[in-house]
């Protein structure tokens, strides 16, 4: 349900705050007042086409919110839920359009596009009017509509299932018949990148131990060099450390007999002693087998420039090269034994076509049926609303076969016939804006319970019409008003005096600026406004109380 619609800086409107509530609610007010203008506010919150001429004049920006309370289970939750804008039951749709001719919009205070507002909007209110947003006119509409008046719902959803099922299979075919080529290209390649590592032959820590031989070969007269260098200073030189270190324990073992407490660093110094020299030995053994190897250093060079190729192609470091060839061997089994057959796939593909098919022509069959019944239905309801020579038909045509898709093979379209003699033709063409209201009323009548969308508003939906008609339209909005909430733009007192709510719309103005304002009226303000639908210049008492009489017909 819709209940709140705040409008600001939009066209003649300042600021507006409207609060709506369940049943029947109706707008009035004099011609040029702007009655229309909320209808244009609120299907720019449902994402029509905005521009600057939009924003109120001098104003920066228009904002216009429609909050929405919406009943458990309903479709709009489960949209919400899969765009990530749920927000309980409340759905808040905001649309801001700046004087610069740019719009933004939101759903439940994020940002969306006018594409999700859209979908999200097609499915909390319904507009029917002389304005863009006539869901109506829309041919997808209304073969959901024909769906909906024929509880085919579950199975068109089928249908739906059964094309995407088929389609699937259809591509999964598609890429098996370019993917065989594919796989085979992969597999060779995966066999020769296999194969290269194979005859590397390449251990799990080769590329660092390689790395290490090849830093030694590359400096053997640098480490020449220091190694001599060492020797001497630790035990070759006349002043080595080895030297040094003996001398002294030397002194400290003849003055321990004089101290016994020389005695401990004595012997430390003797076991560095023996550590220097068995340092020196190392280090000497290490100089007697350096040698130059170019050969050697030629080989290292070479194995790890191979292995840095290896790993460059594979996208690795080099140490974690010897992993790729075990990826490689599970790719090759994989590939080797997942060939797809495509003659059973192929098989499968045509039961599902075959399964597509019987759904679609099942689905069909009823609606033709359903039309039919549909038809006949809003024909009837249509000389009560004016359109005494009116003939509504819902056409169910074959599409061609290449062109099925998910709703299947059915083009459907209202068409509708006003005079005698006349052809039938589509609504958009046949029918005025007022026409169109009270067919889409009529439509509504007789499937009221079959569409989802809880809020319906009508616009301008008495054009053309006066009298017994116009109080007969005021009856059947009150009868969709029993089951879901409608707002009705009217100028008829008889259409107006149908309403539980009552809404004024008057324009003010100082002389240089003009502006709308709405307010809801009270019982006695009814009978007033009514009153000055119903008389001339002068309101008189009859008028007053034929107004107070329609408004107790009307149940209000």
């Amino acid at each position: 349900m819709l209940s709140l619609i705040r409008v600001k800086n939009f066209a003649v409107i300042d600021e507006v705050e409207l609060e709506l509530e369940p049943g029947l609610s109706v707008v009035t007010g004099e011609t040029g007042a702007g009655k229309s203008i909320l209808v244009d506010a609120l299907g720019l919150a449902l994402g029509d086409r905005a521009d600057a001429s939009a924003v109120r004049h001098g104003a920066d920006r228009a904002e216009i919110s429609v909050l929405f309370e919406c009943p458990p289970g309903h479709p709009v939750l489960a949209l919400l839920a899969e765009l990530g804008l749920d927000d309980e039951d409340r759905c808040l749709l905001r649309r801001v359009i700046g004087a610069e001719g740019r719009s933004r919009a939101f759903i439940n205070n994020q940002p969306v596009t006018l594409q999700d507002l859209k979908r999200v909007g097609s499915l909390l209110v319904d507009i029917h009017g002389q304005h863009e947003h006539q869901s109506l006119l829309d041919t997808a509409n209304q073969r959901a509509l024909l769906d909906a008046h024929g509880g085919l719902e579950a199975l068109a959803s089928d249908v739906a299932e059964a094309f995407r099922t088929w389609r699937a299979l259809e591509a999964r075919l598609e890429e098996l018949r370019g993917g065989n080529a594919q796989r085979d290209a992969e597999l060779e390649l995966a066999r020769f990148h296999a194969a290269e590592l194979e005859a590397l032959a390449l251990e799990d820590d080769e590329p660092a131990r390689l790395r290490a031989e090849r830093e030694r070969l590359a400096n053997v007269d640098k480490l020449a060099g220091g190694l001599e260098a060492a020797i001497q200073a630790l035990y070759e030189a006349e002043a080595s450390a080895h030297a040094l270190a003996s001398r002294a324990g030397q002194e400290l073992d003849r003055l321990v007999a004089h101290d016994e407490a020389l005695r401990e660093p004595a012997e430390l110094l003797a076991n560095v002693e023996i550590e220097l020299r068995e340092a020196a030995r190392a280090l000497i053994h290490y100089r007697d087998r350096l040698e130059p190897d170019p050969a050697r250093l030629e080989l290292v060079e070479s194995r790890l420039a191979r292995i840095k190729s290896l790993a460059r192609r594979h996208g690795v470091t080099e140490d974690e090269l010897p992993g790729v060839l075990e990826r490689l061997r599970a790719r090759i089994a994989e590939l080797e034994a997942g060939g797809e057959s495509v003659e059973a796939l192929e098989a499968e593909v045509g039961r599902a076509q075959e399964a597509y098919f019987a759904a679609a022509r099942k689905l069909s069959a009823k609606r033709k049926r359903v039309a039919a019944k549909l038809a006949e239905a809003v024909t009837e309801q249509l000389p009560e609303l004016g359109l005494a020579h009116g003939q509504f038909d819902v056409r169910v045509e074959a599409k061609p076969e290449e062109r099925a898709d998910a709703t299947g093979i059915d083009r459907v379209e209202f068409v509708v016939r006003l005079n005698p003699g006349m052809p039938f033709g589509p609504l958009a063409k046949i029918a005025s804006g007022g026409e169109l209201s009270r067919i889409g009323l009529a439509i509504e009548v007789v499937g009221a319970d079959a569409s989802p969308v809880p809020t319906f508003v009508f616009d301008e939906v008495d054009a053309g019409i006066g009298g017994g008609v116009a109080e007969i339209v005021g009856r059947k909005l009150a009868k969709i008003a029993a089951s879901r909430q409608v707002l009705c733009v009217t100028h008829l007192p008889q259409v107006a005096s149908q309403g539980r709510h009552h809404y004024r719309v008057s324009k003010l103005t100082d002389g240089k600026t003009s502006r709308t304002t709405v307010r809801r009226l009270t019982r006695e303000e009814r009978i007033e406004e009514l009153s000055r639908m119903l008389g001339g210049v002068e309101i008189t008492e009859l008028t007053r109380a034929h107004a107070e009489e329609m408004i107790g017909r009307g149940g209000g």
